[in-house]
């Protein structure tokens, strides 16, 4: 049977190694032997603390470009020499960025196709804050954050004065890696491995995710909507109850709305958890309600009865006057979780929400019917963990015990 190498491509930042490892955790569960081979593990073992030094990948840099090459080579005979035994599928994770360095690859591999994967990652947002946690790595301990960032920065510069995105290879796959969807490709046809490949980067993957809504405010007490309440004495209980029951579990990133009850809820969490990320989308804010934010549902039925009428007649497509419906709150929610899944990567994340935006969250899951999500259960004593990979589908609610009140 015809093996394979496989080419990640692509700036750094763009969710090159997270798709290499996804490859090569997905082959492996359909019984395929893949191996990851980093050029980035090699150089770190090999070069150390130089290779830091921004200017070790100026393309000018000679002895740069030597060392950088021969980590290359060394990572390809590597994935050859194993190939040649028990493996089947090579993983080279490496920028790849030039046109010369994937002519290199193609006439050094010569024993079996090579197919190139290019990650693409526009979202600026993403950038920053993928650029950002780069710096904090163990190979920038010596520098302080601002050197960090602005070190990662020109390396990345270099990169791109010499970047060509893929066209002209034999075989390859180009790839939006914060939306799982496939921008072109020249396909890899007669490998049995390619079909399998194709179908791991276009899933989405959700390997551990804790979706949970915060804790009770005063306005739910009182029927109001919107708004941005403080949690009531019970809310805090709940959030301190929340904390105390994921105490031992692990957890890397806690994402959060922009608004204060989301925050309150998520900061017993966090102190739990002092080495997670944190990050508040706008993505993750309650529906707007418009002219209706912060009224009682009994005021909208007594002074606004055609809002009250609309929504009892589609409550997913109605939109509250100058607000949002359910129908728009997905686009933004949806893109929010996006961005969360490709901070994260495959490790665990935490999602404090709100009624309306879990709701749409648990529907892109479910695959719910549209007219059936604004009546979605959402607790605010229990939480849900949601696993999803091409093999493996967990979706469960579960409570944590709060001190009655």
């Amino acid at each position: 049977m015809q093996k394979l190498y496989v080419a990640m491509v692509g700036l750094p930042a763009r969710g090159k190694s997270t798709l290499a490892k996804r490859i090569r955790d997905g082959l492996l569960a359909e019984g395929i032997q893949a191996r990851l081979f980093n050029n980035g593990d090699m150089r770190r073992a090999l070069m150390g603390a130089e290779s830091t030094n921004p200017d070790f990948y100026n393309p000018a840099n000679e002895s740069g470009r030597e060392a950088r090459e021969m980590i290359c080579r060394r990572n390809m005979e590597l994935a050859r020499t194993w190939l040649a035994a028990e493996g089947e599928v090579a993983i080279l994770d490496a920028t790849n960025v030039s046109r010369a360095r994937r002519i290199l690859i193609e006439k050094t591999l010569t024993d079996h196709p090579v197919l190139f994967v290019e990650c693409v990652n526009e979202d600026q947002l993403l950038l920053k804050a993928c650029i950002r946690r780069k710096a904090t790595l163990p190979e920038y301990a010596a520098y302080s954050e601002d050197e960090a960032l602005q070190s990662f920065m020109k390396r990345i510069s270099y990169y791109e004065a010499i970047y060509e995105p893929l066209e002209e290879e034999k075989f390859w796959l180009c790839v939006d890696s914060t939306a799982n969807r496939i921008l072109g490709e020249r396909p890899c046809e007669g490998s049995p491995y390619y079909p399998a490949i194709r179908e791991i980067v276009v899933s989405a993957w959700v390997h551990c995710l804790y979706l949970a809504r915060h804790g009770q405010t005063e306005f739910n007490v009182r029927g109001r909507i919107g708004g941005d309440p403080p949690l009531t004495a019970r809310g805090r209980s709940q959030a301190k109850a929340l904390a105390r029951h994921m105490r031992h579990k692990d957890i890397n990133w806690v994402f959060t709305s922009t608004r204060l009850r989301s925050h309150e809820t998520a900061t017993p969490l966090l102190a739990g958890h002092p080495g997670a990320h944190v990050m508040a989308f706008k993505e993750f804010d309650e529906i707007w309600a418009g002219d209706c934010e912060g009224m009682l549902y009994s005021e909208i039925r007594a002074k606004m009865p055609g809002v009250t009428a609309g929504r009892n007649a589609s409550k997913y497509t109605y939109a509250y006057p100058n607000g949002e419906s359910y129908a728009m709150l997905r686009e933004r929610v949806q893109r929010g979780l996006r961005r969360a899944l490709f901070l994260a990567g495959d490790t665990p994340l935490v999602i404090v929400g709100h009624q309306a935006v879990n709701r749409v969250l648990l529907s892109l899951f479910l695959q719910q019917r549209s007219e059936d999500v604004p009546y979605v259960y959402i607790p605010q004593n229990q939480y849900y963990h949601i696993s999803m990979t091409p093999r493996r589908k967990v979706f469960e609610r579960i409570p944590y015990q709060e001190e009655i009140f």
